[in-house]
């Protein structure tokens, strides 16, 4: 682009954003020194993290179906694993990175709204169907309790 300036000057190239914590510290094992320097020490240490990770996914795979937190368990499963395991860590930066976009979009004013209006007619529906359920059999539980 000419500006009519036969002067150069060098362009500074944007600065880039601040590292994040998680980008400073790097990829890789987060055991104990001692533990990496001895090579059947930090094979034995991955198989254990491995094994503890491996427990609390599968709980939290169970709990899927069943009540509790399943997801919240496998999540906690994944930051067992990538305190050892470069593959677990990308994929909790990868599902960090998700869940923020994810709570941005449900943030924004039309998708709010339209959640709202959803939720509403969700509501409306629910009630509509009880009143016909009282109205035809009156509020009696649909089991029978003999005392």
């Amino acid at each position: 682009m000419n500006t009519g300036s036969d002067e150069r000057h060098e362009v500074q190239p944007p600065a880039e954003p601040a590292a994040s914590a998680e980008d400073e510290q790097g990829l890789g094992s987060k055991a104990p020194q001692f533990i990496q320097s001895r090579r059947a020490l930090h094979l034995s240490w991955q198989v254990g993290v491995f094994v503890v990770g491996l427990a609390v996914v599968v709980g939290g795979i169970i709990m899927l179906p069943l009540p509790g937190p399943g997801w919240v368990v496998i999540f906690c499963g994944m930051a067992i694993w990538a305190t050892e395991f470069v593959w677990a860590q990308l994929v909790l930066r990868w599902t960090k990175r998700k869940v923020t976009e994810a709570a941005q979009r449900a943030l924004d004013p039309k998708v709010r709204r339209r959640n709202i209006i959803l939720t509403s007619i969700g509501l409306v529906i629910i009630g509509v169907l009880l009143a016909i359920y009282v109205w035809k059999f009156g509020i009696v539980m649909p089991w029978k309790i003999d005392e």
